[in-house]
């Protein structure tokens, strides 16, 4: 494009689009680089296990119960986190859960046993807690509603990108096994840890707080952008003004997204921690790259599938549908992975689940970003309450439940069973908000009339 094609551009655009636009250049790159460090170092432990775990004479289910205590740690520490970043800003607080989780992460070497695993992994979880919903309510300070999708995707697609990354890089570092020494479970921890601590650093000097304190926003894009969110804000509102953050945290929508997440958690965590082992199964033999490469390609297929699902969401202004036929799809893999005989028909079964857990991940946190469920004051709470229960219930049960079934059965079938029935019910919860939303406006748009 030429400078008089760009400047006919610029002038056909408003202050606000041009301001939001500078943020996505500005800020989607780095946050899509933390969410991957972060996801490697909640990830990691799957491929570790798969040495780790005859090493230190762990069971399934005393793997699964370490994937639980990171998740209990995490689920304790996650208000109080994201309440501490609406008070003293991203810029500081995102800063410290980076530098804090990379240090335990790496510390996770020194594991000499199930109850120093449990440990190291209770104290990164613990370190870890509020990032995630911390960017998301970050994102709300920046996007408007307009754009929130996009946000979503482009930076939740770091979460599928490091399922890819992750299972490259350490199948390639497990290889290491007996360098200097050590275990290439323990080189694993090490090499993926440290970099959480560089970019935590990073982040105190890169990032701002809101468009207020941007220095790379003219003044007319700062009051322009500024603007539109208060508006989107003011609309958003409008139904939840007069109620306090605590009856909003226990209202019935409140309820019904935080039990979908559970279920929707349930699949994502799933597939990021038992996927190297299931393709194990059926892939029996394979050396650990060529696992790596089989546990990643799902992955990468899901990060073209996200774009493209927020871009959808987006143009048709449309987010319960989005959700439900992701997690339909996730279900629907979930079955063919334990139905299926033949292994190719398997391993479409976890493109599957990867794609629809991802998409209707990325849609759902549209929803109490951007309707009248939460207003901007209840967000900072009621977004990490919401993430908590998931975290809690879908993160913390849910490895355990398929860890103990797997040892009692012998087999898969049960746990992942399980998975589908926790999606089935998600489906059901967001069709009732769903319902509840239409009404309230329905009512709104007699009223009006």
């Amino acid at each position: 494009m030429d400078a008089t094609a760009r400047s006919g551009l610029a002038t056909s655009l408003s202050a606000d689009d041009l301001g939001t636009r500078k943020a996505f250049r500005r800020l989607m790159w780095f946050l899509f680089i933390l969410l991957v460090v972060s996801f490697f170092d909640r990830i990691n432990i799957a491929f570790a296990s798969l040495t780790m775990n005859k090493e230190l004479g762990l069971t399934a289910a005393m793997y699964g119960l370490s994937l639980t205590v990171f998740y209990a740690g995490y689920f304790l520490f996650e208000i109080p986190s994201n309440l501490a970043l609406a008070r003293y800003g991203a810029r500081l607080w995102i800063a410290r859960i980076m530098i804090t989780w990379g240090i335990a992460s790496a510390g996770t070497m020194f594991a000499v046993g199930a109850w120093s695993l449990y440990g190291w992994r209770l104290a990164t979880g613990i370190a870890e807690a509020g990032f995630l919903p911390g960017i998301l309510l970050y994102l709300t300070y920046w996007f408007p509603r307009s754009y929130r999708a996009r946000a979503n995707s482009l930076f939740l697609i770091g979460i599928p990108s490091t399922v890819a990354i992750s299972s490259v890089v350490s199948g390639y570092i497990l290889q290491m096994d007996g360098f200097l020494g050590l275990s290439g479970w323990r080189w694993l921890f090490l090499l993926e840890g440290l970099p959480a601590v560089i970019l935590g650093i990073a982040c105190f000097f890169y990032l701002d707080d809101g468009p207020a304190k941007a220095k790379w926003l003219s003044i007319e894009e700062k009051a322009a952008l500024q603007k539109r969110l208060e508006q989107d804000h003011a609309e958003e509102t409008l139904g939840a003004a007069k109620r306090t953050i605590l009856s909003q945290l226990g209202s019935r929508n409140v309820v019904l997204l935080s039990a979908a997440y559970f279920g929707l958690v349930s699949s994502l965590n799933t597939n990021t921690t038992w996927t190297p082992q299931i393709v194990r199964e059926f892939a029996a033999g394979a050396s650990f790259h060529s696992l790596g490469w089989l546990a990643a390609t799902p992955a990468i297929i899901t990060v073209g599938a996200m774009v493209l699902w927020g871009r959808s969401s987006d143009r048709r202004n449309e987010r319960p549908w989005h959700i439900r036929i992701a997690m339909l799809t996730a279900a629907v893999g979930w079955l063919l992975v334990v139905f299926a005989i033949l292994p190719e028909l398997r391993y479409l079964g976890l493109i599957l689940v990867s794609c629809g857990s991802f998409c209707g991940l990325l849609t759902f946190w549209t929803l109490p970003a951007s309707t009248a469920i939460l207003s901007p004051d209840a967000r900072p709470a009621g977004i990490a309450l919401i993430n908590c229960v998931g975290i809690g219930g879908g993160s913390a049960l849910t490895p355990a439940v398929v860890g103990i079934l797997k040892d009692w059965s012998g087999s898969f079938l049960p746990g992942l069973l399980f998975v589908v029935v926790m999606l089935c019910i998600s489906m059901i919860c967001i069709t009732l908000v769903a319902t509840h939303q239409r009404a309230i406006a329905a009512a709104a748009e007699a009223a009006r009339a």
